[in-house]
């Protein structure tokens, strides 16, 4: 006997979740949500990395110790060189020349920046040419970010384009909608958690637009398909059939985001925590909560949002309401579900006796009116010869 458990069911796409049936409490978490991201944003901001805020970057041999050794020496060099810039973020990295420290500062300036290159230095015991600094202005952070913006709004527009040709305008705005929650949320998230923000997390935000977009569409697709035509009959809605799809589409869009999910979370978790390389953990990181969002997005927020817009066309509309009056008249017994044996008279019902003569004298379908038959040996027809044919001896 086949399993009947949850997993089989989702497989079979015969889970019966009823996900745009419970639209309203999507909408209301997706909107408490977005409200607390915002408040968040008003509130806490982004941690900025100095690409964005400007600051110092130095990388200090990883000979010279422990890395919370090496970074309360340099907050203790940065105290007595310049009063008030601290140590923003610590981290190791590799390359080809060995391991490093590299210690992220505020703003220094160019004589700031030397001596305290030199007192590092010397508390390392270390030669000055083996630290490197360099300086980043915060003008680049923010032609990165104008850049991005720019991106996003192309890809918006291109996005917008493809889907109205693809499918429709509703299923566009659904779309549309459903992507800038999945931003509006990862960067809440990013805030909330005081992640911090580099153009590594840039990149990765436009990354996850694509993802979000290919699993939106592809739960639309399938919406498309078991909704075409369905004005013609008065089985069932549009939000039925919509939430049909997404019951049949679901482990396809799962299976899809845990084998996306995965190399991502190799790419955050060893590529980053173990081996340390910084840049893999700025932008996996907001690909592992990108992706996860998305997943989330495109199967409670997308297709609810279509079927909120399209309840609001007045051909859909009345379709519905067909469908919801037939029910409920088929709920009373008014009418016969197509198909089904109709009810024979009880055998104690009163028989009336004209009705049951008249009944017995009317003639059946197909029969031949009662009567006297024509005379002649062959009901009317001539004898002797057949047909039209003269009479007269045969040969």
């Amino acid at each position: 006997m086949a399993k009947s458990g949850l997993a089989a069911r989702l497989y079979r796409g015969e889970a019966d979740l009823n996900i745009v049936g419970r639209r309203n409490l999507w909408f209301g978490v997706a909107g408490v949500l977005v409200l607390i991201a915002v408040l968040s944003f008003a509130i806490s901001g982004f941690k900025l990395g100095i690409e964005f805020a400007g600051g110092n970057t130095f990388q200090v041999p990883a000979s010279v110790g422990t890395l919370d050794r090496a970074e309360q020496t340099v907050d203790e060099v940065l105290a007595d060189e310049a009063p008030g810039v601290e140590v923003v973020s610590a981290q190791k990295v590799g390359s080809t020349s060995g391991e490093f420290y590299e210690m992220r500062t505020g703003q220094l300036s160019a004589e700031q920046a030397n001596a305290a290159k030199a007192a590092m230095a010397e508390e390392f015991g270390i030669q000055a040419d083996q630290i490197s600094g360099s300086q980043v202005s915060e003008a680049w952070g923010s032609q990165v970010t104008s850049r991005a913006f720019l991106g996003l709004l192309i890809f918006i527009a291109v996005v917008s384009i493809y889907l109205v040709l693809r499918f429709e305008w509703r299923m566009a705005v659904a779309a549309i909608i459903s992507l800038l929650t999945n931003l509006v949320l990862t960067a809440g998230i990013y805030s909330l958690v005081n992640f911090e923000v580099t153009p590594s997390t840039i990149i990765g935000f436009l990354t996850i637009l694509g993802f979000a977009l290919y699993d939106v569409v592809v739960v639309f697709d399938k919406v498309q398909e078991n909704t075409r035509g369905i004005t013609a009959n008065n089985n069932v809605t549009y939000g039925e059939a919509s939430n049909l799809a997404l019951n049949q589409s679901l482990m396809r869009s799962l299976n899809t985001s845990v084998v996306a999910l995965l190399p991502v979370g190799g790419l955050l978790f060893i590529g980053a925590g173990l081996l340390g390389a910084g840049t893999l953990k700025d932008l996996g990181l907001v690909l592992f909560v990108g992706m996860a969002v998305a997943f989330l997005t495109s199967i409670l927020l997308a297709t609810p949002l279509l079927v909120l817009l399209k309840n609001m066309d007045p051909r859909i509309s009345a379709h519905n309401k067909r469908v919801l009056s037939r029910r409920a008249a088929l709920a009373r017994g008014e009418i016969t579900p197509k198909g089904a044996p109709r009810a024979a008279p009880a055998a104690d019902a009163p028989i009336d006796p004209e009705a049951a003569a008249l009944a017995g004298a009317a003639p059946k379908v197909g029969a031949r009116p009662a009567g006297k038959r024509p005379s002649g040996a062959r009901g009317g027809r001539p004898a002797g010869g057949g047909g039209n044919r003269p009479g007269g001896k045969r040969r």
